[in-house]
């Protein structure tokens, strides 16, 4: 199986201007994803998926190679999976065909190699179309999560078939993660959306799995590192 990674870095950020290329404790952002894969031997090429010609210049400067999306698809609104679809018919175009696809978000810079390599491996051992990445949840719908009725009444988003006094006792639920995505190329190019398959996970420790969104999470994620620094 030939297994290509992909980092999808548009420029346009609102929660976080620049986010894509901002300094993390001295590094671009997107320059992590980039360093973790290529510390994972089963993946052959490293491509960035971008917009923006400032991304484009750190993709490259760290040894990616830059996929110029078109602007249709780099919207607030556009649809991730059509940026999948494209770069990877961009690759097959100029690289050739290739099996293996990887996604790893540039907003995921604490994911470590072992995270990547675990879901290549968890997809190939369950023969899943897709491997997706997981977290603990802090909230629970069987528990502390609710909608609002047109009357204005809450309810929890899922009743449990018995009485649930304390989180702990509600049915373990996970967040899913922006850390790792590994799928084949002909499941992206055949179906819409991640469950229209059969899907398997891997779980990523919280320290791990911060996905930066706004500066809140960009700070969580320089104090994280910071304190590894300093244990280091």
């Amino acid at each position: 199986m030939t297994i290509h990674a992909f980092i999808f870095a548009r420029g346009g950020s609102k929660g976080l201007e620049g986010k894509n290329i901002k300094l993390l404790n001295g590094k671009p952002l997107l320059q992590y994803s980039i360093e973790t894969a290529k510390k994972v031997e089963k993946i052959d090429k490293i491509f960035v998926s971008t917009d923006d010609l400032k991304i484009a210049k750190v993709a490259q400067d760290n040894g990616a190679i830059v996929i110029m999306r078109p602007t249709a698809l780099a919207q607030d609104t556009s649809a991730e999976w059509d940026a999948w679809r494209h770069a990877i018919k961009w690759v097959e175009k100029e690289h050739g065909k290739f099996t293996g696809f990887v996604s790893l978000p540039a907003t995921s810079p604490l994911r470590n190699e072992q995270d990547v390599i675990n879901a290549i491996d968890k997809l190939r051992d369950t023969n899943s179309d897709i491997c997706i990445s997981v977290s603990p949840a802090n909230r629970s719908p069987y528990f502390n999560m609710v909608t609002i009725s047109s009357d204005n009444q809450a309810n929890l988003v899922i009743s449990p078939k018995e009485d649930v006094s304390r989180r702990q006792d509600a049915p373990v639920v996970f967040d899913i993660t922006t850390v790792v995505y590994v799928s084949t190329v002909n499941f992206v190019l055949s179906k819409n959306k991640i469950f229209d398959g059969k899907v398997c996970c891997v779980e990523i420790p919280k320290d791990r799995a911060v996905d930066i969104d706004d500066i809140y999470d960009f700070l969580l994620a320089e104090a994280i590192l910071t304190n590894l620094d300093l244990r280091c």
